[in-house]
């Protein structure tokens, strides 16, 4: 059976793209493998970016994000959930992985450019980034890796780290394969500057467990189709990114109204954003009622983080110990 492993970041309160570009998909594996679906909150790649880091923040957002995976309908006593600092493998393994990649190949990842670009000072750890990622999956041997489509060239790198290894020390690690949520891999910022994303702050994302009248003052002066100036101009939905949101929260009659409302001027802007709100507040009023039933009960949250910390490094044990002796560490 396929072995899953994808992490998320805790580096602010989780998106509508992340539900609908990871969360969801989580939720789906898990069912379908079991215990052999591992999940962790990556807050040891938390602190690689200074410009998001938040120290008196971590522990809570860390916990937060626990929430939300299990409010969206991850059953912790199904798969394997965890924090990945609980599980010290994750640094052992990616330091030996540091010393067979090429740093040409680490400065040459997008995602490296575009946030050292942003640093007067570039810390180390965000060039080693995509080596601690590969840690990660492979110290599962997982060869199934769902993620968002901009995390491609990382999952590369890791087949190549992995090839690497092989090839020095003896066949250990599978090549993964990232597997992606085709129906939501491009999801537009509320601010309409470009997609969703953490990094660009609260007035950029929705947050799924974001209150509904935070939500809907957002909606509310959301850009819509920018030719549409009148309430009696007919507009193009396929360029009005609440269209996008309505083709994620509404049912497909209410999609082919809206579409058509919007050609025809038979719908107004604001009249579209009520009708998606109403689609919203039905799918997430549950996952916020079960978010609250759940910070109610925090020993819950923890011990189950306590037992998939200990379910994953029942895993990474052995497969660390076949790491030590390939590489030629002395055993004691």
């Amino acid at each position: 059976m396929p072995r899953v492993f994808s992490g998320i970041q805790p580096t602010g309160e989780p998106h509508i793209g992340n539900y609908f570009g990871a969360m969801r998909n989580y939720v789906r594996l898990g069912e379908e493998f079991g215990k052999n679906s591992i999940y962790c909150v990556v807050d040891l790649h938390a602190i690689t970016n200074p410009a998001s880091f938040e120290p008196a923040l971590l522990a809570q957002r860390t916990f937060e994000m626990a929430v939300a995976n299990f409010a969206v309908g991850l059953d912790p006593s199904r798969v394997t959930f965890f924090v990945q600092s609980h599980v010290p493998e994750h640094q052992e393994l990616s330091w030996i992985f540091t010393t067979l990649t090429p740093v040409g190949e680490l400065e040459r990842m997008t995602q490296y450019k575009d946030k050292s670009e942003q640093l007067e000072s570039v810390p180390a750890g965000l060039l080693m980034y995509p080596a601690l990622m590969a840690a990660d999956i492979l110290l599962y041997k997982a060869d199934t890796v769902p993620v968002g489509e901009d995390q491609t060239q990382h999952i590369e790198l890791t087949r190549e780290i992995a090839r690497k290894f092989n090839h020095a020390f003896g066949e250990t690690f599978p090549e993964p394969r990232a597997v992606y949520n085709k129906q939501a891999l491009r999801i537009p910022g509320v601010d309409g500057n470009g997609k969703m994303g953490k990094s660009k702050g609260e007035s950029s994302t929705i947050g799924i467990l974001e209150p509904l009248d935070a939500i809907w003052q957002k909606l509310r002066v959301a850009p819509t189709d920018p030719a549409r100036v009148r309430r009696t101009d007919p507009g193009n939905p396929d360029v009005c990114l609440i269209f996008d949101y309505h083709k994620l929260f509404s049912g497909l009659d209410t999609i082919q109204t809206v579409d058509a409302g919007c050609r025809t001027a038979g719908i107004g802007c604001i009249d579209c954003k009520k009708t998606l709100l109403a689609g919203m507040t039905e799918h997430l009023s549950p996952i916020h009622e079960r978010a609250e039933a759940l910070k109610a009960d925090p020993d819950f949250v923890r011990d189950a983080l306590a037992q998939g910390a200990k379910e994953a490094r029942a895993v990474a044990r052995p497969i660390m110990e076949e790491v030590r002796e390939k590489v030629g560490f002395l055993k004691l």
